[in-house]
């Protein structure tokens, strides 16, 4: 005797090797030579969605989840396919798709323990367009506050850890951004423009990488403008940051070479930010 859920599985089978049949290939929608979904249980249509996501079909896996949100909609299994559904849109590299079935299914069940997985996938769809440091970076900030949104609404959650790092990551990824602005500028001597964008690295991303270079690039920017003071106190910071790093001994040979020393000086805001590092705050 074959049992309830090994019915449900064979007659999932079928509904498999009925569609692929009747699709002849097809992969333009479930609607071409498909037979009446009606005619098949969520459980059934559900694991079709299963099925597509297996053989690598991600676009069809999210065709069939979406029928089962559409054909049972107040169904244990319609709250299932859904999830499912933004997994495999992501999958696809279908990130629109994928960020509005994630909002839909944080919107429908906030509370429910899969929650923290919408929100994860909703800022992977940011997160994974992410693309080289010299397109605009709109999506970066996009994927920094859904990451943030992560870490601050499920911190317990096994997803948050992963958001943290990547969170590092596009941070990292603006500071970056800012630093090649800063050295086109740097290349062309347009000084006050290079300054300014290496000042955002120290005040707003110091935590990164890129904060020694900033400082280095500082130094080669204010002593061109012949702001001796403004030079010598960012050596000063990196001196008392990051003096074992290249940067550091660029800026002492640069600083050298005109008879300065490393020190604090005069009162702007490298001035400032100095005076915050020392008493141990760093901006």
């Amino acid at each position: 005797m074959v049992s309830g859920r090994s019915r449900s599985k064979l007659v999932g089978l079928l509904l498999a090797t009925a569609v692929a049949a009747g699709c002849g290939g097809a992969r333009d929608g479930v609607s071409r030579g498909k037979p009446n979904l009606e005619a098949f249980t969520a459980e059934q249509i559900f694991e079709r969605g299963e099925f597509e996501l297996a053989t690598n079909s991600p676009d069809r896996a999210a065709e069939f989840f979406g029928e089962v949100e559409r054909l049972y909609p107040y169904s244990e299994w319609a709250k299932r396919a859904l999830i499912m559904q933004a997994f495999a849109f992501h999958k696809d590299t279908d990130y629109e798709n994928s960020r509005a079935a994630a909002q839909r299914y944080i919107d429908f069940y906030p509370a429910d323990e899969d929650a923290a997985y919408a929100q994860y996938l909703l800022a992977l769809s940011y997160y994974d367009q992410i693309d080289e440091v010299g397109r605009d970076q709109g999506l970066t900030f996009q994927a920094l506050q859904s990451l943030r949104t992560v870490i601050e609404r499920y911190p317990d959650s096994e997803y948050a850890r992963s958001s943290i790092l990547k969170f590092d990551l596009a941070f990292s990824h603006l500071a970056a951004k800012e630093m090649e602005i800063g050295r086109y500028y740097l290349r062309r001597d347009h000084f006050p423009a290079a300054i300014n964008r290496f000042r955002v690295v120290i005040e707003e991303f110091q935590t990164t990488e890129h904060t020694a270079e900033a400082l280095h690039r500082l130094v080669e920017a204010y002593l061109s403008l012949g702001l001796e003071p403004e030079a010598q106190t960012a050596a000063a910071i990196l001196a008392y940051n990051f003096q074992s790093t290249d940067w550091y001994q660029d800026s002492y040979r640069l600083l050298v070479q005109r008879g300065l020393t490393a020190e604090a000086k005069g009162d702007g805001w490298l001035r400032q930010v100095y005076r915050q590092m020392i008493q141990g705050k760093w901006i």
